[in-house]
C-alpha cells in the first residue's frame, strides 16, 4: 500500500485511485462507503488516512490554472504543487503573498492541515483562499466562497468535508526578494531580542538546536520595493546581527536551498528549498510542530531549552517562525498572533513518540496548538480547550457530511468521547 513521503506511515485504505477528471473522482466519492483525498503525501499524521475505505490521489486532476487580473485571484488544481502554481502565477505577473518552506507540498493538503510561512504580517496559506470547489458526499460538486459562513471552517478543512477539486486564492502584484542567512547568534541574545529579530525581514525563519549555546541561522526574506526604473532597491545588508555573522557567499550552504544574497522573484525565494531536488534532509525525518501565542515565545523555548539534552540526540533541528492573527477556526493562528516552533526530527519513531507528551506538558502553560498534519499528542479535551470554535467546525462537518463518509479515527479523536 502506499506510504507517506518519510515512509513511516503506511496508509490502510483498502484501495488507491488515481483519477484525471472531475467527474471521474466524483464517481468514486459517490460510490464510496469512506473514502479520503491524498496529495504529495507530506502529512506525518494520520488526517488523510481512511482504514478500510479508498483513497483519491488527486495530484493527476489538472484543472487549469487560471488568474483573473480583474478580482486578482487565480484558480488553481487542488492537487498541484506550489512549485507548479508558483511558476504559472509569476508567468501572469501575480504572486501569493507568502510561502511554506517546501513548494512541494499540494495547495490543498498544506492549506486543509493549515500550513504556513513565516513573517509578522503573513497570515497561514489558508487564509489566501477566496473559494473552495468540492465534491461533496453525494458526488456532487459544491463552490464554498466568502459569502458562505462555512468558509472559515472549512479553509482549514483537515478534508472533513468533501474532496477538494480546485481552490481559488487572493494574489497580488508580483515582487522580488533578497534573502541572506546570519550564522552562529548566541541563544540568549536571541531570546533577549527575540521581536527585534523577528521583525527585522518580510519573512524571519530561524534554526538550531535547543541545547546548544548558540543558534544555528537566521534565515531574512526582505521584500524589495523599485526605484523610478523599475530595479530592485537591495537593503543594506550588515555583516554581523546580534551575534549572528551574515554567510556572504554566492550560493546557498545547502545545496537544495533557495539562493541567497541576489534579488529574485517571489516564486525563487519565498521557499526554502528548489522544487527540483528533494527539500529538508531528503524525507529522512519525521516533523512536528507547536504553536503558543506571540507574545509567550521567549517563555516557551526557555522550557524547551531545559529538556534540550533529551531533544536533541532526535533531532536534525528545529525552525521558528511568526505567523500573523486570523478567523479560521481550526487555523493554529486563531485569534492571536502566534510564534511556531517546528521540529524535524531524525526518523526514530519510538524516541519521537515517547518526547510528544513531554514536550506538550512543557507547552501546556502557553495554550499550544499543535499543526494537525504532524505528529502530537494533544488529546480531544485540550483540543476543544486550545481550538475556541472546534464544535462549532464539528457541526459545519455534520451538516455536509451527515454519513460520516469522509470521516477516519484521526478526526474521531476531534469528538467528544462517550
Amino acid at each position: 500500500m502506499e506510504r507517506n513521503w518519510c515512509g513511516v506511515l503506511r496508509y490502510s485504505a483498502a484501495e488507491v485511485h488515481y483519477p484525471t477528471t472531475v467527474g471521474q473522482a466524483q464517481g468514486l466519492v459517490a460510490a464510496a462507503d469512506r473514502v479520503k483525498a491524498l496529495g504529495t503525501r507530506h502529512s506525518f499524521s494520520t488526517v488523510a488516512d481512511s482504514p478500510g475505505g479508498i483513497l483519491l490521489d488527486m495530484t493527476g486532476l489538472d484543472t487549469g490554472i487560471t488568474v483573473d487580473h480583474q478580482a486578482m485571484t487565480a484558480t488553481v488544481p487542488a492537487g498541484s504543487t506550489y512549485s507548479v502554481v508558483v511558476d504559472a502565477l509569476e508567468s501572469e505577473g501575480v504572486a501569493l503573498r507568502n510561502l511554506g518552506s517546501l513548494p512541494h507540498i499540494s495547495i490543498a493538503g498544506a492549506t486543509a492541515t493549515g500550513t504556513h510561512g513565516s513573517g509578522d504580517t503573513n497570515k497561514v496559506l489558508s487564509a489566501a483562499i477566496i473559494e473552495l470547489e468540492l465534491i461533496t458526499a453525494d458526488g456532487s460538486l459544491r463552490q464554498v466562497g466568502q459569502s458562505s459562513g462555512d468558509l472559515a471552517a472549512m479553509a482549514v478543512g483537515l478534508g472533513a468535508f468533501g474532496v477538494i477539486t480546485q481552490v481559488t486564492l487572493e494574489v497580488e502584484p508580483s515582487f522580488d526578494v533578497l534573502q541572506d542567512v546570519y550564522l552562529g547568534a548566541p541563544w540568549e541574545v536571541f531570546l533577549d531580542n527575540l521581536d527585534e529579530i523577528m521583525a527585522s525581514a518580510y519573512s524571519v525563519n530561524v534554526g538550531g538546536n535547543f541545547s546548544s549555546d548558540n543558534l544555528r541561522s537566521f534565515w531574512l526574506k526582505h521584500r524589495l520595493d523599485v526605484d523610478h526604473s523599475g530595479d530592485p532597491i537591495v537593503p543594506e545588508r550588515p555583516p554581523t546581527m546580534f551575534g549572528a555573522t551574515l554567510y556572504d557567499e554566492p550560493v546557498a550552504r545547502n545545496p537544495a536551498a533557495t539562493p541567497l544574497g541576489v534579488p529574485g522573484p517571489w516564486s525563487q525565494r519565498l521557499a526554502h528549498f528548489r522544487p527540483d531536488v528533494e527539500p529538508s534532509v531528503a524525507g529522512d525525518e519525521l516533523q512536528s510542530e507547536w504553536f503558543v501565542a506571540r507574545a509567550d515565545a521567549a517563555d516557551a523555548l526557555r522550557a524547551l531549552r531545559d529538556m534540550g539534552e533529551d531533544i536533541d540526540p532526535h533531532l536534525h533541528g528545529f525552525e521558528l517562525r511568526t505567523v500573523a492573527a486570523d478567523a479560521l477556526w481550526l487555523s493554529p493562528a486563531y485569534g492571536r498572533d502566534t510564534f511556531s516552533i517546528g521540529f524535524t526530527w531524525k526518523k526514530h519513531p519510538d524516541e519521537v513518540r515517547a518526547l510528544l507528551q513531554p514536550i506538550e506538558n512543557a507547552l501546556s502553560p502557553f495554550h499550544v496548538r499543535p499543526h494537525m498534519g504532524k505528529l502530537s499528542a494533544v488529546s480531544r479535551g485540550v483540543l476543544a480547550d486550545r481550538f475556541d470554535r472546534l464544535d462549532d467546525f464539528l457541526a459545519v462537518v455534520d451538516r455536509y457530511d451527515p454519513t460520516s463518509k469522509f470521516s477516519n479515527p484521526y478526526l474521531q479523536t476531534l469528538r467528544p468521547q462517550d
